[in-house]
């Protein structure tokens, strides 16, 4: 946390955009070299067919429910970080080809993470399901039984304290800038007075798996813990709600037309699918229907499956 108020408080060039060229980079390096180690394990090869040979008999309409889920944590989308981030990009930027590449980068990054953490948990023999609890009850042991385990455990989790910062700062950077623009506070105060809520918040969920642990309320006949509760608010309630008003202000509050006007600002200098496409009538109508009709019942199905009413 301090690291992330370090950051904000040096401002958008200053911090956020100089740690994000400094972190990214090293990310990215210590994944590949991660699955690079995990890649040589005895039946490494059995990780990669769990994860490229996938069984579509199991593949039904919850399955498809909790990728879009998942797509919202991933992409950053209904919780306004991508928003936030999109109103400090200049009139020259290319909002178009930047969407394409973030969407592309997003989802080869997950697929090497797949691959550096699948290949050891097969190489060790353990439940590839166990869920989150893999990062941190299965890996540690695993890792330290490697040759130079201590060196690629203290890689992986550098990789993931990285994420985690980078995670925090676009997350916190969203309600920095509410203030900041809307209320006219100043930078310095907007980043303590959002920091010290959140670390405040935080305390009883990192309690939730200890001293907490036992303290639990009663929510759909299943014990939550003050970590559950957080988790299940922003992962089933604001992040779908997020979404689906985002797509209904874009579509009938703003306009199809305006929103389209807004993406072509950019100067397109890139060899990806550029300005060219989303100027096309197809493109138009396509767009439209999507944002319109598509995304709003498909993001309120994920929230009625998230809330376990289908």
């Amino acid at each position: 946390m301090s690291i992330v108020v370090y950051i904000l408080l040096s401002g958008v060039r200053a911090g956020l955009e100089k740690a994000s060229k400094f972190l990214m980079p090293i990310l990215i390096l210590i994944l590949m070299i991660l699955v690079v180690q995990g890649l040589v394990l005895p039946d490494a090869n059995k990780g990669v067919s769990f994860l490229f040979q996938p069984d579509w008999t199991k593949i039904d309409g919850q399955t498809i429910l909790l990728a879009l889920g998942h797509a919202f944590f991933t992409l950053s989308l209904g919780m306004g970080a991508m928003m936030t981030y999109g109103s400090y990009l200049s009139d020259k930027d290319d909002i178009v080809n930047a969407s394409y590449l973030v969407a592309f980068l997003d989802t080869v990054i997950a697929i090497f993470a797949g691959v550096a953490i699948f290949t050891v948990v097969f190489s060790s023999g353990y439940d590839p399901t166990a869920g989150p609890g893999l990062v941190f009850h299965v890996l540690p042991p695993l890792l330290s039984n490697l040759v130079g385990g201590y060196i690629f455990a203290l890689l992986f989790f550098l990789l993931l304290s990285i994420a985690a910062i980078t995670s925090g700062i676009s997350i916190l950077e969203v309600s920095v800038a509410y203030l900041v623009d809307e209320k006219n506070f100043s930078r310095k105060k907007s980043v303590l007075i959002m920091a010290s809520l959140v670390y405040i918040a935080a305390i009883p969920c990192a309690l939730s798996f200890n001293i907490l642990s036992d303290f639990t309320f009663d929510i759909q006949g299943k014990p939550f813990t003050f970590f559950d509760i957080a988790d299940y608010l922003a992962s089933n309630i604001l992040l779908p709600f997020g979404g689906f008003f985002l797509a209904v202000f874009a579509g009938y509050v703003w306009g199809i037309d305006e929103v389209i006007r807004n993406l072509l600002i950019g100067e397109s200098n890139s060899i990806y699918f550029g300005n060219s496409i989303v100027k096309s009538n197809l493109f138009k109508a396509l767009f439209s229907f999507t944002i319109k009709y598509v995304c709003p019942v498909l993001i309120f199905f994920v929230f009625l499956y998230s809330i376990g009413w289908i």
